[in-house]
């Protein structure tokens, strides 16, 4: 099960029970990067070793994505999701849908960029929390420990359970 790409292990580890909101909460109150802790998390199940080449080009390559494209898709998206006087509610949430499948696309961009950083697999896997800390750690300088141990056991949990993810 190894052989999956990102974007396809990236879905089978969202959709397990927990993973999602893990994710989010990394993302939302700590400003980490959802799809980039996902790539991190891959490398560890994968047995991909990044060195800090490796983690700096793959932060420096979600930043573009987030601060160009996916945080400002995801700005409007989550505006178009209130009531919003004189926009005709079934026309607001079209645009809103519209927008949320661009927003997926370019985090796939995203994530097949990351996919193409970072050498081969070639050692048995390891613990999540070492690559997401050290991906953390690299994207912004405080570490949300706590929160990135509880993506990695959502992460462990799934792993035993989830087809398309490699257990450790």
């Amino acid at each position: 099960m190894s052989q999956l790409d990102l974007w396809d292990w990236s879905v089978a580890a969202y959709g397990a029970p927990g993973v999602a909101e893990a994710c989010l909460a990394l993302q939302d109150n700590h400003e980490q990067n959802a799809p980039l802790l996902l790539w991190s998390a891959w490398c560890a199940a994968t047995g991909r070793r990044p060195d800090a080449e490796d983690i700096e080009a793959a932060c420096d390559t979600a930043r573009t994505w987030a601060d160009t494209t996916i945080i400002p898709l995801r700005a409007i998206r989550r505006t178009l999701k209130r009531v919003i006087p004189d926009l005709d509610p079934a026309a607001r949430e079209a645009v809103r849908e519209q927008i949320k499948v661009v927003e997926l696309a370019a985090e796939r961009h995203l994530l097949t960029a990351l996919q193409d950083i970072g050498p081969a697999g070639s050692a048995a896997p390891r613990p999540y929390i070492d690559t997401l800390a050290t991906t953390a750690r690299v994207w912004d300088r405080v570490v949300p420990r706590q929160p990135l141990q509880t993506l990695a056991a959502r992460l462990d949990e799934a792993a035993a359970t989830l087809d398309g993810l490699p257990a450790r």
